[in-house]
């Protein structure tokens, strides 16, 4: 290289030798051919006169940082980032106009549920959730476990907190159970769409729970209940869809062949074969999903989602230790509830099955 382009970009040689210099150097050739401020080593390598020499063993990655250390035409690692970010700037007004009318019934569920779990009072409130304990369940201990809790959390002033949480993780719950089933159903009966839907599902499944809310903050007010459910739903939906395609796949073979043998058509063999058989399979996808659900809900509590995850961000923030350690008791004694209720549920169905 000659002594003016005594650089400390490692890849010169290569657009030197492809014959590209003058493109890199947007056509002005020369020592001043460089548009952008030079480096440090940039500016000792033209005083000296002497190329700065990189050992082999210190080669950098071929990057777009360091591509365009020896060619200014080579984006810059930040141009991606910024391109991304305006791109989806750009697209974000007609996106929105498709999208917030699809998912302003979230929002109106969510301000309902909300509003019904804290108008009731806890003396008919907790009774009725007793019961539905014991009417999924069948067990009295379970029944006082629920009591037990919900009455300490109460004790603690966290009652209201409580029903806020609950009734978000039962919207979006529902709502992943609603959509996620006949979507693993769908996989079950084509392989093609497995194929498809399972790399969307492994990302789903992958992604850290902080990237599902970045997105959305573009896209909605963080006063919209539908910004945290939109959250929660991504999150909490992969396992009931992948259980649920899992458990009719399972399904004994000869089972079907029976109902194959009693002209049973496609629709009486799933919702009487392979549904009921595969119950017990889509219960602990549901099982998974709520768990995920109230995973979920305290992250997006940095979104404004109300309940125990305010508590806890509130003790992180302001360093209240007492204020967030109870609150997590409160959020591991709401999933103890709804892990056992729900695993109480299973076993009845597990049960029924025949043997």
């Amino acid at each position: 290289m000659p002594p003016d382009e005594g650089r400390m970009a490692t890849y010169d040689f290569i657009f030197d030798k492809l014959g590209l210099r003058d493109w890199c150097d947007g056509g002005d050739g020369g020592e001043n051919g460089s548009s952008g401020p030079m480096s440090m080593a940039d500016l000792l390598g033209k005083t000296t006169g002497d190329a700065v020499e990189v050992s082999a063993w210190d080669t950098p990655f071929p990057s777009l940082d360091n591509l365009h250390d020896a060619c200014d035409a080579i984006p810059q690692s930040r141009d991606l980032t910024t391109g991304l970010e305006s791109g989806f700037l750009n697209i974000k007004d007609s996106l929105k106009v498709v999208v917030d009318p699809l998912t302003q019934p979230l929002s109106w569920a969510l301000n309902e549920m909300l509003w019904v779990m804290q108008a009731v009072p806890w003396w008919i409130m907790i009774p009725l959730l007793m019961l539905i304990t014991y009417a999924v369940g069948r067990s009295r201990k379970l029944v006082g476990l629920v009591a037990l809790c919900f009455g300490f959390l109460a004790f603690v002033d966290y009652y209201d907190y409580t029903m806020q949480t609950l009734a978000i993780i039962f919207v979006c719950a529902f709502i992943c159970v609603l959509l996620g089933v006949p979507i693993g159903i769908a996989m079950s009966r084509s392989d093609r769409t497995q194929r498809i839907m399972i790399p969307i599902l492994d990302m789903l499944q992958t992604l850290p729970p902080f990237v599902y809310l970045i997105p959305l903050i573009f896209l909605f007010s963080v006063t919209e209940p539908k910004l945290y459910g939109i959250a929660i739903i991504l999150y909490a939906i992969v396992p009931v869809v992948r259980l649920t395609d899992l458990g009719i796949r399972l399904v004994d073979q000869d089972v079907i062949e029976a109902a194959d043998a009693f002209g049973m058509t496609s629709r009486q063999k799933l919702f009487g074969v392979q549904i009921p058989l595969a119950l017990p399979n889509i219960m602990a996808g549901v099982n998974q999903t709520i768990m995920m659900s109230l995973a979920m809900v305290v992250i997006a509590s940095l979104v404004s989602a109300p309940g125990l995850g305010v508590l806890v961000l509130r003790g992180i923030r302001s360093l209240e230790l007492g204020v967030g350690l109870l609150s997590g008791l409160g959020i591991v004694l709401l999933a103890i509830i709804l892990d056992r209720v729900t695993k109480a549920a299973l076993a009845r169905i597990n049960s029924s099955q025949p043997k």
